[in-house]
């Protein structure tokens, strides 16, 4: 629970503060006061008269009420610590520093769990165990150092690593990036990132409220919680950013299916964040670089001008931004020309628009001002502007200064000279703004940033599901693993998929008359192997009853073959849809080019189910092999629509089926009017 004293408190106690500001004791009091906190503030400290020019109180029976504690003492302290201030002082809140607790030992673990149960019976908040503390325009309760610049619009960041929030607190700092509020959960014994996005969530004020939020997660604990508070903070206006780290495996794992090979636990991130519309990032550079993104008017379109006075910085932006799917389209005609008869000779307006290094703030001003006013193919505008030694960088910056506060167009300063040129840029943020030094990383991040979808809707979109059949198939299924086919085409059956027309049979007299009913071509597959093609259980464009009477009998010669299932032959481009259960996330659904190539190339998108139609388009959309299902060199596109289709239908009906642990479709043959399942298989865990 997060309440009133922990955020503002009107008294606060630091129990182990000291006079040595190098250790975590001393340093906390000094930033406290430092911070300018308006309350009273205690410390306790038995060997201490004073500390910092603050009366000590000896020990902690001696205080009287305090609504906030901080500790910096000795794990094995801590809980009766917590238990008197809980009891005999009124402190309703707790922000523990100290190690040593449930990341360290089982007795540790021991040690949390009290202090936690104390906290739940007095009605107190508790942040950590382990954790650099809490920084707010109320109080400075952190004994790390930087302490960035607080600003009520400025971003609330919440990260599970209070080391790593300090690296991250030192690339923001450098690019001017200003902060609301600084939360480390350390453990996250009682306050999680999820609880602090629901507090957030639940008592917004679009009006007061910071708009931007970054996260760093290194444990999704609660995976619905986390969506539902991201995408409702989205919805009201925010932006939300996050690294999760640790979501890639070590080594590979044998897996009987191709979904099995191919989801992961990373899977299943990728897909919760771009339910919930979060911008994910995978370094603290690209974090805060986004952060600095959304501090920025949002870009109304993808069309950008590169505004420089050094070509190879332009030309390496101009390929960055291409390669992320934004566009440097080229600026001509008389407005152009009109603005190259006002600049130096040699001078390019052709985009990038190159000053020249001899280029001034006037000539700067001039460059933005055309793009802004004359230059209508034009959305954003991005200006690189470091010193080539000739002179200072004021006039230049302060004319930047002022096109960034009239202009409405958003303007990305990308200010390289921090050592050349450093109490100019220095001079320029403390003005309020922010600075990307390096043009790739902004490029990337602008990517990103333009690429992650908005929030899904949280309606599951049930029609055409037969969820009382399917329930009733899973209920009599009585053994865990794969299916049969009879049982994968009735599953599949319950979500309205289309199947190609199939018999499996061990009689060959039964399937021979089934090809001559549905026509030849037929294809013919052994039954039993999982992965059939690696047993030579595969054989297509079967024309005549003798041929697919040889092929049976050497089917049922191959080892583990249990009978051999005879499809119509269909032809079309080869898709996959496949899904794998995750612990606490739900099904994560695959999607992407199919056939025996699906785990080399990995060319797949993910979705959490259930998925809407708009999910299903992005994932399709985001396929590099896009371009193959809209037909290329004369090949007939795919039916899109229905491949969607598909997708949600079968994301759906895995929302009321748990027991589905893995699911691959592959193939489905698809062209221009259909997409028909050919093959499937279906493992069940009960």
């Amino acid at each position: 629970m997060i309440n009133r004293e922990l955020l503002q408190p009107q008294s606060i106690v630091v129990i182990g503060g000291s006079n040595n500001v190098h250790k975590p004791g001393g340093a906390v009091v000094r930033n406290i006061l430092q911070g300018g906190f308006k309350g009273t503030l205690r410390v306790v400290n038995p060997k201490e008269d004073e500390v910092q020019g603050i009366k000590v109180f000896h020990d902690a029976k001696e205080l009287p009420p305090t609504e906030l504690a901080i500790l910096v003492v000795p794990a094995k302290l801590c809980p009766d610590t917590v238990e008197l201030l809980a009891r005999d002082k009124g402190t309703r809140a707790f922000i523990i520093i100290s190690a040593g607790f449930g990341e360290e030992t089982k007795a540790g673990a021991v040690m949390e769990q009290r202090i936690l149960d104390t906290c739940e019976q007095y009605g107190a908040s508790l942040i950590g165990p382990n954790c650099i503390g809490l920084l707010t325009r109320d109080h400075h309760s952190v004994f790390t150092k930087p302490i960035p610049a607080l600003n009520p619009k400025g971003v609330d960041f919440v990260s599970g690593s209070g080391a790593t929030a300090v690296f991250i607190l030192e690339s923001a700092v450098i690019k001017g990036l200003q902060f609301n509020s600084v939360w480390s959960i350390g453990n996250g014994k009682q306050i999680g990132i999820e609880d602090v996005l629901q507090y957030m969530d639940e008592h917004f004020n679009a009006e007061t409220d910071s708009l931007v939020k970054l996260l760093y997660i290194e444990n999704i604990s609660n995976p619905d919680k986390l969506l539902f508070h991201a995408s409702s903070l989205i919805r009201k206006g925010c932006r939300i950013a996050a690294i999760k780290a640790g979501s890639s495996e070590s080594g590979s794992r044998a897996a009987s299916s191709h979904t099995g090979a191919i989801a992961s636990s990373d899977a299943a991130v990728e897909a919760l964040f771009r339910k919930a519309g979060i911008v994910r990032c995978f370094s603290r550079e690209e974090l805060t670089t986004v952060g600095c993104i959304f501090t920025l008017p949002p870009l109304k379109g993808r069309n950008f001008a590169i505004v420089t006075h050094a070509g190879g910085p332009g030309v390496m932006l101009t390929d960055a931004l291409s390669k992320g799917g934004l566009n440097v389209p080229k600026i001509e005609g008389p407005m152009a020309d009109e603005l190259k008869e006002q600049l130096f000779p040699g001078s390019s307006v052709a985009n990038p628009i190159d000053i020249l290094a001899t280029g001034t703030g006037v000539e700067l001003g001039l460059a933005i001002d055309y793009c802004e006013h004359k230059f209508d193919n034009i959305d954003a505008i991005a200006v690189i502007y470091g010193t080539p030694g000739l002179s200072t960088l004021y006039e230049a910056y302060e004319t930047l200064h002022q096109k960034i506060i009239e202009y409405k167009k958003p303007i990305f300063p990308i200010l390289p000279s921090l050592h050349t040129a450093g109490p100019e840029v220095a001079e320029f943020l403390q003005k309020g703004h922010v600075n990307f030094s390096d043009e790739v990383t902004l490029a990337t991040a602008l990517s990103q940033v333009m690429n992650t979808p908005a929030p899904a809707p949280p309606e599951v979109q049930l029609y055409g599901i037969d969820i009382p059949q399917l329930n009733k198939i899973i209920f009599g299924i009585e053994e865990n693993g794969y299916v049969p086919p009879q049982t994968v085409r009735d599953i599949l059956s319950c979500a309205g998929i289309p199947l190609v027309p199939e018999l499996v049979g061990t009689s060959k007299d039964e399937l021979t008359a089934f090809a001559q009913r549905v026509g030849y071509p037929v294809v013919a597959k052994v039954v039993g192997p999982v992965h059939k093609s690696d047993v030579g259980g595969v054989s297509l464009n079967i024309r005549t009853p003798e041929h697919l009477a040889l092929e049976f009998d050497r089917m049922m010669q191959i080892p583990g073959a249990t009978g051999v299932m005879v499809q119509k032959m269909l032809r079309g481009t080869e898709l996959f849809i496949g899904a794998k259960y995750e612990e606490r996330f739900g099904h994560v659904v695959l999607c992407g080019l199919g056939g025996i190539f699906v785990e080399v190339l990995k060319d797949v998108r993910s979705g959490l189910a259930p998925l809407t139609y708009g999910e299903a388009y992005s994932m399709i959309h985001g396929l590099r092999g896009y371009k193959i299902l809209q037909g290329t060199r004369g090949q007939q596109g795919i039916n899109e629509q229905k491949y969607a289709d598909i997708i949600v239908r079968l994301s759906t009906l895995l929302r009321f089926a748990t027991e589905i642990k893995e699911i691959d479709i592959n193939p489905l043959l698809a062209d221009g009017d259909d997409v028909i399942a050919v093959d499937a298989r279906i493992l069940i865990e009960k």
